[in-house]
């Protein structure tokens, strides 16, 4: 009864309302912060430090990814150059256009160089930005270097760091080099020798030195051993390991992190370096072998903790001004709903019933009232939205079928187009073989030649004949091709065999140049070798070609027809091109349309593009009308080799 009693009263939910939301306020805010503060400051330090290890990471890749890109762009021309002159040639040349690198060397195994049977290295090194120097070493046993050995024995490319002893680049502290190894081939896959592009550890240590997260941070850098590639103390480089500078007893923690970066792993975890603790985080540099870790002293990062009594002290004062503002706005919420139902019924009654009024679980009054007028908006809508969908309704039926009696209407003119053109079509052939049918069969007309009808004459009344069944024969495929796409799929299918490309486009030039003799000239260029086969079905592949072909005849100037082969890595294009008067660009797309002509006085019944585009992609290729082409058409096909 108490509880209800408090859910109809508006004033006393009122009052219970500000004591709970007071309290939460002011225990919850500070007990929170101090609670949350130290790992807030943390996770933001961490995130910093990944952020800056991101970019330090990019930064070293880039420089790397540099070094590979100018090492493999010239491994084959290395392969197939094995002149000591050459060689030492190409040496210089990778260390004069990579600014990165700081020498290269050329090392070939024994007997690969005639004059050399023993040894030969070409190398380049950079004694400054404008100083390169390269010789050619005859004498060095380079087999048993960490740098030959490695991508010979792996049989792959692979970052090495090793201690250059000699200092044969001349880089100072002590020779650290970092260098990228590929291994060379001959043409029978034999191994003939190293390219090796190397970098100075220092040039690793600056890049890492010119960013910080903050203050007193660093980064290092180490190998799969173990070896720091990168420090800031330069004395640890390469002569120095993260588990022999770490104490067994003290330093736990240091060795799991050396652990964890030698495997490649990445993350994040607290470790006391240099009894400092530190917040680390780490990542495998990609494409090495390499793991960079940033080190951040806990001390740098709780350096913002001790601002935490200023936040504190503004955050209660802020809480308190919540307070006062919120009770302030709690009285205003609670007479709000009455406001907003009077303007919304307001807008109801000048007949807009578009107004959302939104229903709520309160129980007191306003909660029914407001509730009521939801109850009342929905039944009106309802009438309104049912009298509405029967208009729509309506209106919607009597737009279809407006639209189904155009569509009989345009489906009844292009039947009676089809006929006429048919007609046309079946009845010109027919008509010159009925004739020349007749005078061959006239009781006048001779059997062999005499003086009034000659032998050639009777041989170009045949040959007319022959040419107009012939016509009459492709125009009646083409109905049954057009009529029945499931044939031409099955055929496409089961008849797949291996075509010369060369052979199928001229056997298909012939085919058109025997069928207009009168025709002078169709001309054929290729790009591929004459036993360049692809898989297809010859017979609709050779139609395809021809159709296009007799397009070219007869709506060019016969002419100026050309074939090309031509092809690119993955496929292979047939290209036919006229002089003739092109297409409009506003039939580009009809013309590849089942019975539709750009001219309806033109011979044809509009099947022959698009039965050849079906049957190219039954194939497995493309069909299209290249739109760059103004002097006439060009259709190009496209097939995958």
């Amino acid at each position: 009864m108490i509880k209800m009693n408090i859910r109809r009263s508006f004033s006393t939910k009122l009052s219970l309302w500000v004591l709970i939301m007071a309290v939460p306020v002011f225990c919850g805010s500070v007990g929170l912060l101090f609670y949350h503060s130290q790992g807030m400051i943390r996770g933001e330090a961490v995130q910093r430090a990944n952020v800056m290890l991101d970019v330090s990471l990019q930064r070293i890749h880039r420089y790397l990814i540099t070094i590979e890109t100018a090492t493999n762009s010239y491994s084959w021309l290395i392969e197939k150059s094995m002149q000591p002159d050459s060689l030492m040639a190409i040496s210089e040349r990778i260390v004069h256009f990579n600014p990165y690198s700081d020498g290269c060397a050329i090392s070939i195994e024994p007997d690969v160089i005639p004059q050399y049977p023993r040894h030969f290295m070409a190398y380049s090194i950079r004694k400054d930005s404008d100083s390169i120097t390269t010789a050619q070493e005859k004498d060095y046993n380079y087999f048993t270097e960490e740098w030959y050995a490695t991508p010979r024995d792996r049989n792959k490319p692979a970052w090495v760091v090793y201690y250059d002893e000699t200092n044969q680049l001349n880089l100072n502290k002590n020779g650290m080099i970092a260098t990228y190894s590929r291994p060379l081939y001959n043409a029978q896959h034999q191994h003939i020798g190293v390219v090796s592009t190397e970098m100075s550890l220092l040039h690793i240590s600056d890049i890492l030195a010119e960013e910080k997260p903050y203050p007193n941070s660093y980064f290092i850098l180490l190998d799969e051993k173990g070896r720091y590639v990168g420090h800031p103390d330069s004395t640890r480089l390469f002569n120095k390991t993260i588990f022999g500078v770490a104490n067994l007893q003290k330093q736990k923690d240091l060795i799991v992190l050396g652990h964890e970066m030698t495997k490649g792993n990445q993350g994040e975890m607290s470790v006391t370096i240099n009894d400092v603790p530190s917040q680390v985080c780490y990542k495998p540099v990609p494409g090495t072998s390499w793991s960079l870790a940033i080190v951040c002293p806990d001390s740098d990062i709780l350096k913002d903790y001790y601002r935490l009594i200023f936040i504190v002290v503004t955050l209660l004062i802020v809480a308190l001004v919540f307070i006062a503002f919120y009770c302030y706005k709690m009285m205003a919420r609670s007479l709000s709903p009455l406001r907003q139902l009077l303007r919304k019924t307001q807008e109801i009654a000048k007949g807009d019933l578009k107004v959302e009024i939104e229903r709520i679980s309160r129980i007191d009054e306003m909660g029914c009232l407001q509730n009521s007028y939801v109850t009342m908006l929905e039944s009106l809508r309802q009438y309104m939205d049912s009298v509405r969908a029967a208009s729509d309704k309506a209106h919607k039926y009597n737009e279809e079928l407006e639209q189904a009696t155009l569509l009989v209407k345009e489906a009844d003119r292009q039947k009676t187009s089809f006929i006429q053109n048919m007609t046309h079509q079946v009845r010109t052939p027919l008509n010159v073989i009925m004739g020349y049918a007749q005078i061959l069969n006239s009781p006048s007309a001779p059997i062999l030649p005499c003086d009034c009808v000659s032998e050639d004459e009777i041989k170009g009344l045949t040959a007319t004949m022959e040419h107009n069944s012939k016509l009459l024969t492709r125009l009646i495929l083409m109905l049954l091709d057009s009529s029945d796409a499931t044939f031409s799929e099955t055929a496409i299918s089961r008849n797949r065999e291996a075509v010369s490309a060369n052979t199928a486009m001229m056997e298909m030039v012939d085919y058109v140049m025997q069928l207009y003799p009168d025709l002078r000239f169709i001309g054929f260029e290729t790009e591929v070798p004459d036993d360049l086969l692809i898989t297809t079905n010859r017979q609709f592949l050779q139609y395809s070609l021809a159709e296009v072909l007799l397009n070219a005849v007869k709506y060019s100037d016969g002419q100026h027809i050309m074939t090309r082969i031509t092809r690119t890595d993955t496929t292979i294009r047939f290209i036919i091109e006229d002089t003739g008067k092109g297409i409009a660009e506003a039939d580009r797309e009809r013309i590849f349309k089942f019975f539709t002509k750009v001219d309806d006085f033109s011979e044809g019944l509009g099947l022959g593009l698009p039965l050849t585009r079906r049957h190219v992609e039954n194939l497995g290729g493309k069909f299209w009308l290249d739109t760059s082409y103004h002097d006439g058409c060009r259709f190009i096909f496209e097939f995958p080799l």
